[in-house]
């Protein structure tokens, strides 16, 4: 196809005269001049070598080339970095792990800015750094298309699959004396067989099921495993079709209208998604100036029937969700009832109504249910709110039994501290534990806590207590965890008034948390109460710390699309 650099970004470095110094960089690299000619794609990987999440990044983004150039672009591949949070998990490196999902949607910006591409593909494979990379291309507005680089196959324990939440949770069970060490290694060295992201639906397969759910990523292409041939097929047709939107004008902006980001919030409720997809939306929704706050996300949360069996609360893993026909498969259901908007823009050029008509349900398969005759009729996640969050909390209910819980509080201000008490036993059934100061200022960088949740699951205490944090909780948590309590202690929110021994009282089924302290009591504390300096008084956690809102409407440090005077794809 033929298109006219005279209004792409490329032009500035390729086209006249005066851009010749710019062009000798391109013939130094073997470009001839037709290339050059031709608009200029990024391929954005974040694949590294951290973790398997990410091993098959750059392969696939290399594949895409073909499909670039195939339809007449010119295609250039940059690297971003990941966190990865099954390593980062449980020790101070938690701490960059949000954080690393702004540094991920600025490197891109910044890289795409610099060398002005017209048109972005993008190819991410664990937790943060998906939202991350659809951040950056509702930032850019460039044509862009979102592929997830796929999961993990699950490993095989005692004739039955595991993923990485089982290790977790043998350490728990270890630290009871319930099991011996050797029960440990044997599992942790078959617990994960390969390349790929957590099989589990935490955050990385949740935001790769948003990727679909909104428009970003071409139809049952995300729940792929990345060890299959297809991964190949995907990442060409994604180098493809993004030429295909760049000729059509099609942009990010376009797909992701207020009803996108509604049809996506009421996926990560249908598959009992990640709490995480509560912060990832508003962060997305931000970088279009769309208001789609943590009580947006809950509100659609209510209303959706919970559909997919898929681990932590369920049986099966991604692989499983693929086999059964993907997250299209369980949109055709649910469409059916109405709670979908089907005339959204998709990057396929065609609307989600139209990529949902070209899908047959599959009645033989065992993961997905139907929506009229769901797993539990609302959502696989809760908002709450309530006199311990004014600024709301979330918690996820998938597969859990009760949905009410009240007891006295036992109080952490970090999460050490609680995991150090959870190994010693040092806490009582019944009670609600709290880790505090772990937000996105106090942490800063609001870690996830699934080794202290993994811990307690693993000691058969996973329901007998609650938890309740300001910081998050890992997608793989499981039992009555309550994450993004706001405002947060570092604000001198409730959370941080709060006292061992009150009686705290959460209710998933009216959306409720409240603490049992009186307004005059909370007032004397308020007086008392003092802020806490981190350690972290130098680099990018103090930068981030100083930037960052609330997790209300998306732990975001930018004031977004509604500030801008004008969008980078329109230089």
């Amino acid at each position: 196809m033929a298109i006219d650099k005279s209004k792409l970004p490329s032009r500035h470095v390729s086209v006249g005269p005066e851009r010749a110094p710019h062009r000798s960089y391109y013939y130094a690299m073997g470009w001839k001049e037709e290339d050059i000619a031709k608009p200029f794609v990024a391929l954005a990987s974040a694949g590294n070598d951290s973790a398997p999440c990410n091993t098959t990044l750059d392969q696939q983004a290399d594949w895409a080339r073909e499909g670039v150039l195939a339809a007449g672009g010119t295609p250039f591949r940059f690297n971003t970095i990941t966190v990865t949070d099954g390593i980062a998990m449980g020790h101070q490196g938690m701490k960059s792990s949000l954080i690393s999902r702004e540094v991920i949607a600025d490197s891109v910006e910044l890289s795409v800015r610099g060398h002005c591409y017209d048109a972005l593909v993008g190819f991410a494979g664990c937790d943060k750094s998906l939202p991350g990379m659809m951040m950056s291309m509702l930032r850019l507005n460039v044509p862009s298309i979102f592929v997830y680089g796929g999961s993990i196959l699950p490993g095989r324990f005692h004739d039955r699959d595991v993923t990485v939440v089982d290790v977790f949770e043998v350490v728990g069970k270890f630290a009871a004396g319930a099991c011996p060490l050797s029960e440990v290694t044997a599992l942790e060295k078959v617990a994960c067989p390969g390349h790929g992201a957590c099989g589990g639906q935490y955050t990385a397969n949740t935001m790769a099921c948003v990727g679909e759910a909104i428009g970003l990523s071409l139809p049952n292409s995300n729940m792929a495993p990345a060890p299959y041939k297809s991964r190949q097929e995907i990442a060409v047709a994604a180098g493809r079709q993004v030429m295909t939107l760049l000729e059509k004008n099609i942009r990010p902006r376009d797909i992701c209208t207020r009803e996108a980001f509604e049809n996506a919030a009421r996926i990560v409720a249908a598959t009992g998604g990640s709490t995480n997809g509560a912060l990832h939306l508003p962060a997305m929704a931000n970088e279009c100036g769309i208001d789609f706050d943590l009580f947006d996300v809950a509100e659609i949360f209510k209303t959706t029937p919970y559909m997919a069996d898929l681990k932590p609360g369920g049986k099966y893993v991604a692989k499983d969700m693929y086999d059964a026909g993907g997250i299209y498969m369980l949109m055709k259901s649910l469409a059916a009832t109405g709670l979908l908007h089907l005339d959204c823009m998709t990057v396929t050029g065609k609307t989600l109504g139209e990529n949902i008509e070209e899908v047959t349900w599959n009645p033989d398969q065992k993961v997905i249910y139907d929506a009229k005759a769901p797993i539990t009729p609302t959502g696989g996640v809760v908002g709450l709110r309530g006199s311990l969050a004014p600024d709301g909390a979330i918690v996820k209910v998938a597969g859990m039994k009760n949905l009410k819980f009240s007891g006295p509080a036992r109080v952490f201000d970090c999460e050490e501290d609680a995991f150090a008490a959870v190994e010693a036993r040092k806490f009582n059934e019944g009670e609600v534990l709290v880790i505090r100061y772990e937000g996105p200022k106090g942490g800063p960088g609001m870690r996830e806590m699934l080794s202290t949740t993994a811990a307690l699951y693993g000691q058969g205490m996973g329901e007998k207590v609650a938890l309740i944090t300001d910081g998050r909780f890992s997608g793989a948590t499981r039992g009555f965890c309550v994450g993004h309590v706001g405002p947060e202690a570092a604000e001198g929110g409730p959370i941080a008034l709060v006292k061992d021994g009150d009686i705290i009282t959460i209710d998933a089924e009216a959306g409720t948390i409240d603490v049992d302290v009186s307004a005059e009591e909370m007032e004397i504390r308020r007086t008392a109460w003092a802020p806490r300096q981190t350690d972290y008084q130098s680099g990018a956690l103090w930068r981030y710390a100083r930037n960052v809102g609330p997790a209300r409407t998306g732990a975001v440090t930018h004031p977004g699309a509604k500030a801008e005077t004008h969008v980078y794809a329109d230089i």
